[in-house]
C-alpha cells in the first residue's frame, strides 16, 4: 500500500448535489447500521481519471447539540475511513465506482478506536456484498 493510499483528498469528498440526492432518495441506495454509524451507500459507474469511492459524513446537530462533539465525531469517522478505504476500494473494479455517507446516529462521542471498529465493520460488510 503507498502512501498516496491513505489519505483523503478533496476528490474523494461528495459535493455534488444530484449525488447527494441520488444517494438519499431510495431508489437504488442501500443502508446499513453498525451503530452508532449508519452507511448508506450507492454503485455508480466511474468515468476516467475519477476517484473510486466519494464519501460524506455527517453528525447531526439534533443528536449532539455542541459543535465540538460533532466535529469529533466527524473526524473520528473521517479518520477510520482514511485508514481502512482500501477494504472497499480493492473490490471496485475499473468502471464501477462507490458514493458512501457515514451518519451518526448516537447523542455523544465514543473513542476513536470504537468509531473505527465500527466503521471496518460497516466497510468489509459492504465489500462482501460488492
Amino acid at each position: 500500500m503507498s502512501a498516496k493510499a491513505l489519505t483523503l483528498t478533496a476528490e474523494e469528498r461528495i459535493s455534488s448535489r444530484i449525488l447527494i440526492e441520488k444517494l438519499f432518495d431510495g431508489g437504488n441506495s442501500r443502508s446499513m447500521t453498525a451503530y452508532p454509524v449508519r452507511l448508506v451507500y450507492l454503485q455508480t459507474d466511474r468515468q476516467p481519471g475519477d476517484v473510486a469511492a466519494k464519501i460524506l459524513v455527517s453528525a447531526p446537530k439534533r443528536n449532539l447539540r455542541h459543535a465540538v462533539d460533532r466535529n469529533r465525531v466527524k473526524r473520528q469517522m473521517r479518520e477510520a475511513y482514511r485508514k481502512n478505504k482500501h477494504l472497499i476500494l480493492e473490490k471496485l473494479d475499473a468502471n464501477s465506482g462507490m458514493a458512501l455517507a457515514f451518519i451518526w446516529l448516537e447523542k455523544q462521542p465514543f473513542r476513536s478506536s470504537e468509531v473505527e471498529q465500527r466503521i471496518i465493520n460497516l466497510l468489509e460488510r459492504v465489500s462482501e456484498k460488492l
